[in-house]
């Protein structure tokens, strides 16, 4: 072995060296260019992607194009040179194409996960360790001391070797089937608006789901693990989900129902549990709500089933708000009315169709309550400062037309005479 690699080393040496390195950056040219001209007949532009990345060399197509190139440059040259580069490139270019593709798909398919960084590590240290071995001549040897390493489970002989590859096989199995529900859901959801939006999201979580389970038994069957051992493993999950797993497979089974109906969908504005919001996102298992005020609130999805929900914005996504104005008795009511309305047109939210309404609403016992009504189309982006502006409107509108906004008062009259040990002061501290 150590001969072979001396000679691989002495390689280097010869001319043939700067032929394999003219190869090469022609292949890289090619690739370059290959790829450059699918990014722009696909209409990517600067759009991230598994295949194209923010960038062409950030994607996984370009070395996966470079790695197929080199192969064809690897097999023409052999016929008539010694090669000794392309011993190199060939294990490097597919460990780029693994790390491109695992790192991608996992930033893709878990945008924010904490864990995501460990795995991309570890990809990329597994990638990079076997280039080594192989490029060394020792990943044979490597692998048949792993499997002369073996023990008996039941019926099955295992060996460190079978494990690892079953562990790697799954990984990549995995890997694949998440590409392609990433692709699924974002072909599915490039173009969904309004109603369609919750559809193609059930659809895309229906087929990751589909994907994935199917991609897990192909990775186990490779593996050579009888698959009828699994019924044991279903009867016992389905024990776990009668006793312990009842809420959580209730979320999920809810979240499809939501999805599916479309009762809730994403962008619709929803009061549950006294909390007000926009639904920003719908999982299988809880739904994301955000209010105007900035603050969150990850609701579980049966929640949305078993109770009451206000959707403000079901059928129309106008929603209706007022604020409650107090004058005194004395006040002109038709000044008062037009005031209020023109107020409430102080902001560019509320809309002209249809217009703000005033009505007198209640005699109060200090004064007249009037209720200002408007429609606004927005209401994801808060109703505090909305509110404070008409109400800033209202008190500079009556105020300039000298109209009193009453306070409570209390008036306390004697029958009969005032006791002399009780002073004036004592009659206005118990009037108070």
């Amino acid at each position: 072995m150590f001969d072979d690699v001396g000679r691989w080393f002495q390689s280097f040496l010869q001319p043939t060296v700067l032929i394999e390195l003219g190869s090469l950056a022609l292949c890289v040219l090619l690739a370059w260019l290959l790829v450059s001209g699918l990014r722009r007949a696909l209409g990517r532009g600067d759009e991230p992607s598994i295949l194209f990345g923010r960038k062409i060399l950030d994607g996984a197509l370009f070395p996966a194009i470079l790695l197929g190139l080199g192969y064809l440059a690897q097999a023409l040259l052999a016929q008539w040179i010694t090669l000794a580069i392309f011993k190199v490139a060939i294990p490097v270019l597919m460990a780029l194409m693994v790390i491109r593709i695992g790192v991608k798909v996992l930033q893709v398919a878990f945008p924010r996960a904490t864990w995501l960084h460990p795995i991309e590590r570890t990809i990329s240290w597994l990638a990079w360790g076997c280039m080594v071995l192989w490029v060394t001549g020792l990943l044979p040897l490597v692998l048949q001391d792993l499997e002369d390493i073996r023990w008996k489970v039941g019926s099955s002989v295992l060996s460190v070797r079978t494990i690892l590859e079953g562990i790697l096989t799954s990984g990549a199995v995995l890997i694949l089937t998440l590409w392609l529900s990433s692709s699924i859901e974002a072909r599915l959801l490039h173009s969904a608006t309004g109603s369609d939006l919750s559809v193609r999201k059930a659809l895309s979580n229906v087929a990751r789901a589909v994907f994935v389970f199917l991609g897990l038994i192909f990775a186990l069957s490779t593996v050579g693990i009888d698959l009828s051992a699994l019924s044991v493993l279903g009867g016992a999950v389905g024990v776990g989900i009668g006793f312990g797993l009842q809420k959580l497979a209730a979320n999920y089974v809810s979240g499809f129902v939501i999805l599916a109906e479309r009762s809730v969908r994403i962008g619709d504005n929803v009061r549950i549990d006294n909390f007000e919001g926009r639904v920003t996102d719908i999982t299988t298992r809880y739904t994301v709500i955000r209010s105007g005020a900035g603050r969150e609130s990850i609701v579980p999805n049966e929640m949305l089933i078993t109770q009451r929900v206000e959707n403000f914005s079901l059928a129309d996504p106008r929603v209706w708000h007022s604020t409650i104005v107090s004058v005194a008795y004395d006040s002109d009511v038709d000044l008062v009315m037009n005031l209020l309305k023109e107020a409430a047109l102080v902001s560019d939210r509320v809309l002209r169709d249809p217009m703000p309404s005033v009505a007198l609403s209640a005699f109060g016992a200090d004064g007249l309550e009037f209720t200002v009504g408007f429609w606004i189309a927005d209401p994801e982006n808060g109703l505090l400062a909305l509110r404070s502006q008409i109400n800033l409107a209202i008190l500079r509108a009556l105020r300039e037309h000298s109209i009193d906004i009453p306070y409570p008062q209390r008036v306390v009259q004697f029958a009969g005479t005032v006791p002399a040990a009780m002073s004036a002061t004592s009659v206005v501290a118990s009037a108070a």
